[in-house]
């Protein structure tokens, strides 16, 4: 069993107290490097849920000042990176990422908060400078109500800063839905809020099955914001569930990420980038790379240089110092990988990689090796749908126009990468892909100063930026004499 100072209530925690399941139910935390039960937890349903929504409820009627909200954002971003390491350990041991990895995912997590105990300020009412009508006109930025935070596992700290940051920034009241995969990061966060003594209700925590949670979510009138990350699928299902009682939603969603690389780009950094963005979680994120579209004329060079870097990551025990890629997240995860990889082999692909891992420590457990396919078409699973796996398929183009069209035909549209040091070809490419975060000659992801979000199935509302406070609040405009 997994050993924490910050799980000594591994539990739920609803109204200011830790709890467990009514009827005692429980269910097992897998470590998916070695598939052993290191924790266990409540499976919380639909009676604990309302319980929680109404604690939340009840929290709204007492308006916390925007001082003392920026104070508690500032306070969770000091805590966050005073207890890193912690986090990080426990993040790799329910995930497999490595610990340097999940490290930096603390840090990730913690410049939300922070970023928005800054920017908090601009929520104060506007005034309008001019008198419409002979009224004195003020905008007043009040909270929507309940938010209820869903999150995946693959970023078990930093989904749930990126939604909660905004969220208390808007003094909604918040209860939070964990990835069962996942659960004991949030509940080791929440043994950190409970060091700032938040009022009752203010923020809650539930564990268990999504089914009936989210059913709850969607049902009880109080909630009025619900903010997801997950599969296109559940996301239309929420949204048909959620359609009675006209709820917000916030819908991070599936990705298809192309990765276009140019004749005229900096190949090495190309490769360089693509190692960084493909391989973080081991592929198992949703903004990484899923196709790789590589001019033909340099097709060679950079499947080359690309087999040669990918054959020197080491797959691993996210705990062992030298671990660049830890184990999927669960058997399934691995099933999907090596359909994937079948399907393209049987209609003509070829792997450039080895089939084993450069590992000693990866011979058991949800490990898969980092794998690199020539020849792969448009035809192939790999292209069609997301991998969320350590492959890389690359697929050749002649020109602009071909690839732009092979980029789009996806109903997703959550982020794109362009590498082209040709400014007008830049300019042409970023305003034809229909992606909602784009890097250009970088395979950065999301950071917390700017808006990030989907277009077409992979969803609608935005997390960071200002915009990330947009869908936690409602305006209200004061019309007086």
């Amino acid at each position: 069993m997994l050993e924490s100072a910050l799980l000594r209530n591994c539990r739920g925690y609803i109204a200011g107290q830790w709890c467990d399941a009514d009827a005692q139910r429980t269910m097992p935390v897998v470590n998916p490097a070695n598939d052993e039960t290191i924790a266990t937890i409540p499976a919380m349903e639909r009676v604990e849920t309302i319980r929680a929504i109404e604690a939340a409820d009840s929290a709204l009627a007492f308006p916390t000042p925007a001082e003392k909200r920026s104070c508690w954002l500032a306070q969770i971003a000091e805590l966050i990176i005073e207890h890193r390491r912690e986090l990080g350990r426990i993040i790799s041991l329910e995930h497999g990422k490595p610990w340097e990895e999940a490290q930096g995912e603390a840090d990730y997590a913690a410049s939300f908060f922070r970023y928005y105990a800054r920017c908090i300020d601009m929520l104060s009412p506007r005034h309008l400078p001019d008198r419409p009508r002979g009224l004195r006109w003020t905008v007043h930025f009040r909270p929507a109500g309940v938010a209820a935070l869903v999150t995946p596992w693959n970023f078990p700290l930093a989904m749930l800063a990126k939604k909660m940051s905004a969220a208390l920034a808007a003094d909604c009241s918040c209860v939070v839905k964990p990835s069962s995969r996942t659960p004991l990061t949030m509940v080791a966060f929440f043994a950190l809020l409970e060091k700032l003594q938040f009022p009752r209700g203010k923020v809650n925590l539930l564990l268990g099955p999504a089914e009936e949670i989210s059913q709850a979510f969607c049902e009880h009138p109080a909630v009025r914001v619900i903010s997801f990350t997950g599969s296109t699928e559940v996301g239309r299902q929420l949204m048909a569930d959620a359609a009675r009682h006209l709820k917000r939603l916030s819908l991070e969603l599936g990705g298809n990420a192309p990765f276009i690389v140019f004749a005229d780009s900096d190949i090495h950094h190309a490769v360089e980038q693509l190692i960084a963005n493909k391989f973080r979680g081991s592929g198992q994120t949703c903004v990484c790379a899923n196709r790789v579209y590589v001019q033909a004329s340099i097709v060679e060079e950079f499947s080359k240089q690309l087999a040669a870097r990918v054959a020197t990551l080491k797959v691993g025990n996210g705990l062992h110092p030298d671990t660049d890629l830890g184990p999927l997240i669960d058997r399934s995860a691995v099933e999907k990988v090596q359909r994937h990889i079948d399907n393209a082999l049987a209609h003509g692909a070829v792997r450039i990689t080895p089939e084993g891992m450069n590992s000693s420590s990866a011979k058991s457990g949800n490990f898969f090796p980092p794998t690199v396919l020539r020849g792969v078409t448009a035809e192939m699973e790999c292209v069609h749908h997301e991998t969320f796996g350590p492959v890389i398929p690359i697929l050749e183009f002649e020109n602009e126009d071909q690839v732009i069209d092979a980029a789009n035909s996806t109903e997703y549209g959550l982020a794109a990468y362009v590498f082209t040091q040709n400014a007008s070809r830049s300019e042409r490419m970023l305003a034809r892909l229909r992606f909602g975060h784009v890097g250009l000659n970088t395979g950065s992801g999301p950071t917390a100063e700017a808006p990030f979000g989907g277009m077409k199935s992979s969803g609608f509302g935005r997390e960071g930026g200002l915009e990330g406070l947009h869908d936690f609040v409602d305006p209200q405009t004061i019309a007086s004499p």
